[in-house]
């Protein structure tokens, strides 16, 4: 598995296919991934739309420096953090609460552990951004530290800060939920 790069490539040389193969691959976590820097997931799935479009249609360099992966989401978050400049100069970006999200088919202790994704989601909501998208990258994610600071344009010691400072904060505010998440 070459993380999208292959596909990329196969749809630069013509291969119409490829591009689906990318979208279907990468759409739901940038979404995820837009949304911790937005706080809509409606405009997430918008902006994440016009990252797949701008691959269809302006076909941007891949020089294979860093992982496809990291690539895109870097062209994503750039995507946002402009949109949301621009955005805010009119009005305010609204925060949805879209996290009730629950599975027919839990039993009790599945449940359980959905609650506190949940009350993670939020808290991360409730942290500075740069926490969130550090924390979101890292751990949800899997990209390593390196990898993080190429998408957020950080240094090595500066993501390593942030998360530090970044895990503080959500333990924080998830303990003012009376939260303990396990895995911080």
């Amino acid at each position: 598995m070459d993380n999208g790069a292959s596909s990329y490539r196969r749809f630069l040389d013509g291969d119409k296919e490829a591009i689906v193969k990318i979208v279907s691959e990468y759409n739901n976590g940038l979404v995820l991934f837009l949304n911790s820097i937005t706080g809509n997931i409606c405009l997430a799935e918008e902006l994440a739309e016009d990252v797949f479009c701008e691959l269809l249609l302006e076909k941007p360099r891949y020089n294979g420096r860093s992982s496809f992966k990291t690539w895109l989401y870097a062209i994503a978050r750039y995507k946002a953090v402009h949109m949301l400049r621009r955005y805010r100069r009119t009005a305010d970006v609204p925060i949805d609460e879209l996290y009730a999200l629950s599975d027919e088919e839990d039993i009790e202790r599945d449940y359980l552990k959905s609650v506190q994704r949940i009350a993670v989601h939020k808290a991360l909501g409730r942290i500075s951004r740069d926490y969130s998208q550090a924390l979101y990258l890292t751990y949800f994610e899997g990209f390593s530290n390196t990898e993080t600071a190429k998408i957020m344009r950080k240094s090595n010691r500066q993501i390593e800060n942030l998360l530090y400072r970044a895990k503080i904060a959500l333990r924080a505010e998830l303990e003012k939920e009376g939260f303990v998440y396990e895995e911080l």
